[in-house]
């Protein structure tokens, strides 16, 4: 077998892939952990519902939101906690 020499040029290269790669996972893996608010858009894509559903969760006061200038927010971790208050635990 033949030896390989590495250069600094080649760490330095190699380097730049790896934190783009953990970047990219980091993004795709945390995605909406890492915001606090959400928009109608986000919390209908988390709790794969319609525009509908959610409307009837704020006003049967199910989640909680904030109105600011005409935009809807969420909490990311209201909406965690109602989910696991509304957790049914099945004993068969």
């Amino acid at each position: 077998m033949g030896a390989t020499i590495i250069t600094t040029e080649d760490l330095r290269e190699f380097k730049m892939e790896l934190i783009d790669d953990i970047k990219q996972l980091l993004n795709n893996q945390s995605g909406q952990l890492s915001k606090k608010w959400l928009k109608s858009p986000e919390v209908r894509d988390l709790l794969g519902i319609s525009p509908g559903t959610l409307q009837n969760l704020r006003i049967n006061g199910t989640l909680p939101y904030t109105k600011v200038g005409g935009v809807l927010y969420y909490d990311y971790k209201e909406i965690m906690q109602v989910l696991e208050k509304n957790r049914i635990h099945n004993k068969f």
